[in-house]
């Protein structure tokens, strides 16, 4: 039987899922599930019941159904799947069964032999009865007198419409291919080799459609992303950078699209300019690309989708770190390490260094997050290696920047101040500027950390100093304040600095550092019964995404405005599940367990904060959890 609801279509015997058109990956016991749940939405099914039906004897615990639970309501939202407490989970969409054409036309058949497209499949209510069904039909059917007439002109239109197909077709340009997807429309900055000896353009052909953005610098643009980005997107959606270096006689392109939603980058190498942008433009022609890049989409959809796309294309070994970055960010580490074993695994048979040590920093970065710090360090020396056979700058640095967290751990601050001295370095001969600023800005906070007073204002002076060299837009200069802000002990102490970085990203209110600063400031306000003050932080022409949610969540607890709390907390939630940002999910499921007076499905979130909070979340929200009886 198939199903619609929402802007989904369900077939329960196949356990296919459609969105607009479009098959939609799912789990196949998510998919078993699905069915039941559909099939029986007038009962309230149990835990044992849905064990039974969908794993069918086979053993597993509990824990299944409220994984397989939640994963649906991230597809189709929280209020698709209602949870009675100690009883079971009904599904309460409004769904409609769409009939087969054949059982239609035994119901009522149409008046002349014309076939009805699939497409135009009549929509039938579940609520709808049979005998209704059969009335309606009898009461229109034609005599035969109708039956002749409607014949005649159903024929005529028929013919009428292949004559037209037959015309268009006949006069189309001979030119035009039968079958072609969509154009990309892809604008890019002009493209430069980092020895500025020759420009290369990108040309327009049958799967692109390029715009050159001549009066901008990549170097500009990245440096300048927040603001320019903001200014061209409504014009130029999708942005291309790339630049081109030489090697030992080998030619290297480190790339990124800029998209609405999601960034995607990458590095590709050949025997020469022109091979390396051709491997580019055919890498680029992947529709997951610009799937990722237009929608917003959950880290478990996101997920799907590359996994799809690595099975499609599995030597595209750009999809394959995509879809390690995604299982490292949904923190499924066993998945990740096996992913970046098969990445290392094919690299190493193509000797493409590149990715090798691409590879190598996604192991690192696994095993530091499993605390195998002497196995993490010993990643990070192989891909270290590996970036200097081919004098990729930018990814040494990173993985410098990477070893100062493990010489964190250690308690190593000489350790810790070499090596990120060194990530700058490499930063500044590559001519990237954020990564140099960056490494400068966390050694500072790493001094702070282990209570070098003069080295913590020492390296935040010079990250202010180059900022004002390479006369940066004000936006930077707010990472200055910021840190200011780490280092002052008290919350009034800190108070100046959180509005000062507001104030310098007045043009930029979604960078991270004046989310950060004023999220933090308004728990300030709220905590001193500032209400107006904290009012104030929450612009009406805000952008609608989770961050702000959060605060207008804070503020309507704060008034005692229970209405608006659950809306607001609710509106949260979906937003940093489709964002991908755990720990804000993490933290609003939490207060949703906390506040007295939520009207939400408790058992839906604190079976969230089960599956997904790590240890460290765990830790510093103790207390709370304490509370709740967690």
């Amino acid at each position: 039987m198939r199903y619609s609801f929402k802007h989904f279509e369900f077939d329960s015997e196949s356990l296919v899922l459609v969105e607009n058109g479009q098959s939609l990956a799912i789990r196949h016991n998510e998919a078993k599930l699905l069915a039941l749940l559909v099939e029986q939405a007038d009962k309230v099914l149990s835990k044992d019941d849905i064990l039974s039906q969908v794993w069918q004897g086979k053993v597993v615990s509990e824990q299944a159904v409220f994984q397989n639970i939640s994963h649906l309501r991230s597809l189709f939202g929280n209020d698709a799947i209602k949870t009675f407490p100690k009883r079971g989970y009904q599904w309460l969409l409004a769904t409609e069964i769409i009939l087969p054409v054949s059982e239609l036309s035994e119901q009522n058949p149409p008046a002349n032999n014309a076939v009805v497209p699939s497409k135009t499949s009549p929509i039938i209510s579940s609520s709808t009865s049979p005998t209704s069904l059969s009335n309606a039909s009898q009461s229109t059917l034609p005599s035969p007198a109708q039956t002749t007439v409607r014949n005649y002109w159903s024929y005529a239109l028929i013919a009428s419409v292949i004559l037209f197909i037959i015309t268009v077709v006949t006069f189309q340009s001979p030119f035009t291919p039968e079958s072609r997807s969509p154009l990309k429309r892809i604008a890019y900055i002009p493209i430069s080799t980092m020895q500025g000896n020759e420009n290369v353009t990108l040309d327009d052909n049958e799967y692109f459609d390029f715009t050159e953005l001549a009066n901008i610098t990549t170097e500009d643009f990245h440096n300048t992303i927040e603001l320019k980005y903001r200014s061209l997107a409504s014009t130029h959606p999708l942005i291309l950078t790339a630049t081109i270096r030489q090697h030992d006689q080998q030619s290297y392109v480190d790339f990124l699209v800029k998209g609405p939603f999601s960034d995607w980058q990458g590095q590709l190498s050949g025997a020469s300019t022109d091979e390396v942008m051709q491997k580019l433009q055919m890498h680029l022609q992947q529709n997951v690309i610009y799937d990722l890049l237009n929608t917003a989409q959950t880290p478990e959809l996101k997920q799907a989708n590359l996994s799809i796309a690595h099975q499609q294309s599995p030597d595209d070994l750009i999809i394959l770190g995509a879809l390690i970055k995604t299982y490292i960010q949904m923190d499924e580490l066993e998945k990740a390490m096996v992913m970046a074993d098969k990445l290392a695994n094919v690299a190493e048979a193509f000797g493409n260094w590149q990715q090798l040590g691409n590879a190598l920093l996604f192991q690192s970065e696994i095993l530091t997050r499993k605390e195998l710090y002497e196995l993490s360090s010993h990643k990070l020396t192989s891909a270290i290696k590996y970036f200097e056979q081919i004098d990729d700058l930018k990814r040494q640095a990173d993985a410098w920047f990477a070893h100062s967290w493990l010489d964190h751990q250690e308690d190593d601050y000489p350790a810790i101040k070499v090596n990120l001295l060194k990530s700058a370095q490499l930063s500044l001969d590559a001519n990237d500027i954020p990564r140099e600023l960056d490494a400068l800005t966390y050694l500072s906070v790493l001094a702070h950390k282990h209570h070098q007073e003069v080295d913590r204002y020492l390296y935040l002076q010079q990250a202010e100093s180059k900022m004002k060299s390479y006369q940066l837009p004000i936006y930077h200069f707010a990472k200055i304040p910021f840190h200011y802000a780490i280092f002052a002990k008290t919350a009034s102490d800190k108070e100046p600095h959180w509005k000062q970085v507001l104030e310098y990203t007045q043009l930029t209110p979604d960078h991270w550092v004046a989310q950060s600063s004023r999220q933090q400031l308004l728990r300030h306000y709220l905590k001193q019964d500032r209400l107006l003050e904290a009012e104030a932080l929450i612009t009406t022409d805000a952008t609608d995404n989770a961050q702000n949610s959060y605060l207008k969540t804070l503020l309507a607890q704060a008034n005692a405005n229970t209405e608006l709390f659950n809306h607001h907390a609710q509106r949260t939630f979906e937003q940093a599940r489709l964002a991908g940002d755990k720990l804000l999910s993490l933290d609003i499921a939490l207060l949703l367990c906390s506040d007295p007076t939520a009207q939400v499905n408790y058992d839906f979130y604190s079976q969230y904060i089960q599956d997904n909070a790590n240890k460290y979340w765990l830790q510093d929200n103790k207390e709370k959890l304490l509370a709740v009886n967690f």
